[in-house]
């Protein structure tokens, strides 16, 4: 059995986004309800706090700054879609973290793979801007730090239902990170299309597939079965980063997508499958509790045993 570390903390729960919304505190609760049977089997790890120094590895330097302010004043809409409430910044810095210290040990050897538990999510979010329930973009911090302990090659895997529009940007002119999304097109946030590739030297490092409302298992896995291995295998990378939205849920309430529990399963083993090569899971999407729930136990399954 894989030694797989789960990242937890209950200062994920205190970011408030009142009620109502989709992206809540019972998300977490019900994975960890979830996956009750098998936690025993996995080594658990808390996060650490990430600092303005390690936000700022992709966002403006300014940007901390202003997100502690705009919560510390006792809360406020970032965006339409995304709030920030009094402990709000404090539990995107651990979600950030949480990134970091899975490096970290993944880098000492406890751990060949990590699955973080963390909220608010990060994939839409840009340098200098929160959006799309985002805050700090988790998984591009992750990839940064990691390149900077010495995994100089990051290829990044999300398959969340929404195209990862913040990751993509923050990349899309560098030839050290590779970026491949699945997700409903055309959606939020409207980028995503097969043309963007990339600019300058990151052109071709960037590969979108877009898909169409009520795309199935059977498409999702001849795409994680052939294309996706093929470019892992041509890009060669020291570490693997998955954006792990489970919005493509068939029982997503946000989506139009049609991906089953078992069809999340073979996605998830077919990225393990892939290459030869330390992997970190981060959760983004996923908004009917039970699915996430289920969808994130058998992700650990999976990651245990392959």
């Amino acid at each position: 059995m894989r030694r797989v570390g789960y990242i937890y903390d209950p200062i994920y729960l205190k970011h408030d986004t009142g009620e109502g919304h989709p992206e809540n505190y019972r998300r977490l609760i019900s994975i960890n309800e979830h996956i009750e049977p098998i936690k025993d089997k996995l080594i658990h790890i808390k996060p650490r706090k990430a600092t303005a120094k390690d936000i700022t590895m992709v966002h403006d330097t300014y940007y901390p700054q202003e997100i502690m302010d705009l919560c510390s004043g006792g809360g406020t809409h970032l965006d339409p879609d995304t709030v920030c409430s009094p402990y709000s910044y404090e539990a995107a810095s651990y979600a950030a973290g949480a990134g970091l210290e899975a490096i970290d040990k993944i880098k000492e050897g406890e751990v060949e793979k990590v699955f973080a538990a963390v909220r608010p999510p990060g994939h839409h979010a840009e340098e200098s801007r929160a959006m799309g329930f985002c805050i700090f973009n988790n998984i591009a911090i992750a990839a940064r730090y990691a390149q900077k302990v010495g995994y100089d090659k990051v290829f990044i895997v999300d398959f969340d239902a929404h195209h990862g529009n913040g990751t993509q940007r923050i990349f899309y002119e560098d030839d050290t990170v590779f970026y491949f999304s699945t997700h409903q097109y055309p959606f939020y946030p409207g980028t995503g299309s097969e043309e963007e590739k990339g600019k300058g030297k990151g052109y071709g490092f960037t590969y979108n597939v877009p898909l169409p409302a009520w795309t199935d298992d059977s498409v999702y896995e001849d795409i994680y079965s052939t294309t996706l291995p093929d470019l892992i295998n041509r890009f060669k990378p020291d570490i693997i980063l998955v954006s792990a939205g489970y919005d493509l849920h068939r029982e997503d309430p946000l989506t139009n997508l049609m991906v089953s529990t078992e069809g999340i399963g073979n996605i998830v083993e077919y990225i393990l499958k892939s290459y030869n090569v330390p992997f970190l899971f981060m959760l983004e999407g996923g908004y009917n509790l039970e699915a996430l729930g289920e969808s994130v136990k058998i992700t650990l399954e999976k990651m245990m045993n392959v």
